[in-house]
């Protein structure tokens, strides 16, 4: 972990709760001259004291350690607002559907912001049926490849995770699928908002005016 709770973090979230020192120290067990210690950065509080300085100043543990307020959206959001976490030592991916706090090998992950797709990341999309078939021009060398490919409707995601010297397709239930996410380990995370009809295997989905102005309208249908 390359990121903690910091004694200003306390310090301000202590006073916007309107407590003192003592106070809050008598909530943890601990002395007020505890506190002022992380409060001057003289100190660190345990980590098995970070749930409860988090309940005591009403913040989540994630918000106590970035300093950051997390705005509890989940409860209306959907995964057409989906973050992609991508570790870059091993490859994991880690999916939220809000704001999150994620470490893996000890390296702190910011979301992948999602790219439109471009000339060497050309996908193609075709109905068969109940499903789309989706297709990536694109290598998949051991040295440069798609991770996974992802169809995201409002209430579920859909996920194939891929591998090098494989295919880069996938099938997916279309089950109101509105948005295709796919990851290039060198070039990032790209997004495709499907419309009806505009994406077809074999005519491609490729950099044209028409796909942008497409691609405007998509937004202002899906967000």
């Amino acid at each position: 972990m390359n990121q903690y709770v910091t004694g200003i973090t306390i310090k301000e979230l202590r006073e916007k709760n309107k407590i003192t020192q003592v106070q809050l120290a008598e909530k943890l067990g601990v002395s007020d001259k505890t506190v002022s210690k992380w409060e001057t950065g003289k100190g660190y509080p345990d980590i098995t004291l970070l749930e409860p300085i988090a309940d005591a100043l009403r913040v989540s543990v994630a918000e106590l350690i970035t300093g950051n307020p997390v705005r509890n959206s989940n409860v209306s959001a959907n995964m057409m607002r989906s973050k992609f976490y991508i570790c870059p030592v091993c490859g994991n991916v880690i999916h939220s559907m809000g704001e999150a706090v994620i470490h893996c090998h000890g390296v702190l992950l910011q979301p992948e912001v999602a790219e439109e797709t471009d000339e060497e990341h050309m996908i193609f999309v075709e109905r068969i049926e109940d499903e789309y078939f989706v297709r990536i021009e694109h290598e998949m060398t051991k040295s440069h490849y798609i991770s996974f490919i992802s169809a995201a409707s409002a209430d579920r995601m859909q996920m194939v995770k891929l591998y090098p010297e494989g295919s880069a397709e996938a099938r997916f239930k279309i089950s109101g699928v509105k948005k295709i996410f796919f990851y290039c380990n060198r070039s990032g995370l790209f997004s495709l908002n499907l419309i009806k009809g505009i994406d077809d295997r074999n005519g491609g989905y490729d950099n044209t005016q028409e796909r942008r102005e497409l691609e405007k309208a998509a937004k202002k249908l899906f967000g």
